[in-house]
């Protein structure tokens, strides 16, 4: 069972595409999408979309990370081939996954996001359609005043 709006969101840590180490608290907004596989249809539109409004969370002071049980050579040719310039952290262990207490489906994380702010999990999507979650996201944090853009 997947962590809930008001727990304590866990510290992370994991090698991103470039294998460094990123290590996350969430106490600044973040989004930290899971997705099953790189280089899959679902995953390509929804990395793509996260990409695209990329900027405009930038704007408003969230981070992205996407989690993957694929490793960082997976994540560097995904990132590389799509274009990419937010980290997907490697997580082949699913320590992450477990940690969020998101479902994995034959090694696979089950399409899960979390939006992070002041070390806890402020709102959970499960089981969401690849396209147009990336603005769904940033449209809730936006309405539920957790972010705001500037003039």
């Amino acid at each position: 069972m997947s962590l809930d709006a008001g727990d304590d969101a866990p510290t992370v840590t994991a090698p991103n595409q470039d294998g460094e180490e990123v290590s996350l608290e969430f106490e600044e907004p973040t989004v930290l999408y899971f997705y099953p596989k790189d280089d899959t249809p679902g995953c390509t539109v929804e990395a793509n979309q996260f990409q695209r409004e990329r900027e405009t969370y930038r704007d408003a002071g969230v981070d992205v990370y996407g989690v993957s049980t694929d490793d960082v050579d997976s994540h560097r040719s995904f990132c590389e081939s799509e274009g990419l310039e937010f980290d997907l952290l490697a997580d082949p262990d699913a320590e992450i996954a477990d940690a969020f207490g998101v479902e994995l489906r034959d090694g696979k994380t089950a399409r899960t996001t979390f939006l992070l702010a002041d070390g806890e999990v402020k709102a959970v999507y499960e089981g969401v359609d690849p396209d147009g979650h990336a603005r769904d996201v940033l449209l809730d944090a936006l309405d539920d005043g957790l972010v705001t853009l500037p003039e």
